[in-house]
C-alpha cells in the first residue's frame, strides 16, 4: 500500500477555522476571459463584489473536495461552468435556480461543463459544494453589457450591508 493510499484510509479531521479561502487554497483555476469580461470583473471588484461572498475550502484531498460558500443577499453570481461535476447542498438561507426556489436541506447537481447561475435569497445562502475532483476550473460566461452594468450597480448598492451581514445559519 502506498503512503498516499494509507493516508486516505486513516481518519482525518478538517476544522472550519483552519479552512483556507478559495483563492488561497489554489483548487480553482480561472479560464482566460475576454477584455470585456476582465473590465467587468474589475469594475465589480471596485464596487465591492468580493464583500458579497465568503468561500472556504473545508476539505481538499485526492478524490474529494468540500467547499463552503456563503453568498450574500442579491449577490450577482456570474453565469459559468466548471470542468467537474458538483453536488450542492443548501445549509441555510435560500436561492433561486431557474424557476425553482430551494432552501435548507435541498440539493442540486450540476454536471461538468453545464452552464448555470443562481440568485441568493433574501437572507443570502450557504451551500456546501461536494466534488470528486480536488481541482476545478471556472469559465465565465457573462458577456452581456447590461448584465455587467446591473451587477456593478447591485454591488455598489449592497456593499455596506454585505460588510455587516451575518450568515443565515447564525
Amino acid at each position: 500500500m502506498t503512503e498516499q493510499t494509507e493516508k486516505k484510509r486513516q481518519m482525518q479531521i478538517f476544522r472550519a477555522a483552519d479552512a483556507p479561502g478559495l483563492v488561497e487554497a489554489g483548487c480553482m483555476t480561472v479560464e482566460p476571459m475576454s477584455e470585456k469580461q476582465m473590465a467587468g470583473v474589475g469594475k465589480l471588484v471596485e464596487a465591492g463584489y468580493l464583500e458579497g461572498e465568503k468561500i472556504t475550502v473545508l476539505v481538499d484531498m485526492p478524490g474529494f473536495s468540500l467547499t463552503h460558500a456563503w453568498l450574500k443577499t442579491e449577490y450577482p453570481l456570474m453565469r459559468h461552468t466548471h470542468n467537474s461535476d458538483c453536488m450542492y447542498y443548501i445549509v441555510a438561507g435560500s436561492l433561486r435556480l431557474g424557476t425553482e426556489e430551494l432552501g435548507p436541506k435541498d440539493c442540486f447537481f450540476v454536471p461538468a461543463d453545464v452552464a448555470y447561475t443562481y440568485t441568493p435569497g433574501p437572507r443570502g445562502v450557504e451551500v456546501l459544494e461536494v466534488r470528486h475532483e480536488p481541482t476545478f476550473n471556472f469559465v465565465n460566461l457573462s458577456h452581456n453589457a447590461a448584465w455587467w452594468q446591473k451587477a456593478e450597480e447591485t454591488c455598489r448598492a449592497n456593499r455596506e450591508a454585505w460588510q455587516r451581514a451575518v450568515p443565515p445559519s447564525g
